[in-house]
């Protein structure tokens, strides 16, 4: 199998920090969505990003952020890329590149074929994208709800012009058979390497990593 870099997102904690560190993990994510279990307050994110070895990228997820909140996060918290996880537009994301100097990838939800067009659409205003589950109507969190859509969608397709990550619904026990569905080179996990809702557990991010080798 390639080398695939992985991104664990939803840090929380010192030791999942070093524990995503030391397994390889290329990115990390902090949570800035107050409805999220796995939500930072700027403080506390600044406190763990300072822990990211150098190489590491910092990512900060947020979700249809103001410019204040962004301006707040950005200059507290060094940072390497801002996800967009929201129903930000590609007019917002190419705003948000501008007004921040620094790259953004943009979360795009997935449930049937006609959802990819999105993918052509944001691939022109983004530095990166992240291919997700589309969530449940239901649900308040636009991502890490655990589920996964049909990489049969993605299979075989020729790929878009920016690089890519595929999330949702990935597990040390499927992440194997996710790459090979899809041809995905970078992957991103939140709740498959959980205890519980926000907890992340040691050696699932091990485990992870490793099988994605």
């Amino acid at each position: 199998m390639p080398d695939i870099a992985v991104k664990i997102c939803g840090l929380t904690a010192p030791d999942n920090v070093r524990a995503a560190a030391e397994a390889g993990a290329r990115y990390v994510g902090f949570v800035f969505f107050p409805k999220s279990p796995r939500h930072l307050e700027i403080d506390a994110a600044a406190e763990l990003a300072q822990l990211v070895p150098a190489g590491i990228a910092k990512v900060a997820l947020t979700v249809n952020a103001s410019d204040e909140e962004l301006d707040r996060i950005v200059a507290s918290v060094p940072l390497d890329m801002l996800q967009l996880h929201g129903k930000e537009t590609p007019a917002r994301v190419s705003d948000v590149r501008e007004r921040f100097g620094l790259p953004v990838m943009k979360a795009i939800g997935i449930a049937e074929a006609e959802d990819l067009s999105a993918i052509d659409l944001y691939s022109e205003v983004a530095d990166q994208l992240l291919i997700d589950a589309k969530p449940p109507r239901t649900s308040e969190l636009p991502g890490g709800n655990g589920l996964a859509f049909d990489w049969r969608l993605l299979a075989g397709r020729k790929y878009w012009q920016r690089p890519w990550m595929l999330a949702g619904g990935l597990t040390p026990e499927n992440v194997a058979e996710a790459i090979r569905m899809t041809g995905a080179k970078q992957v991103d996990v939140s709740s498959g390497v959980e205890s519980s809702p926000g907890v992340k557990d040691l050696i699932k991010i091990r485990e992870f990593i490793s099988a994605t080798r």
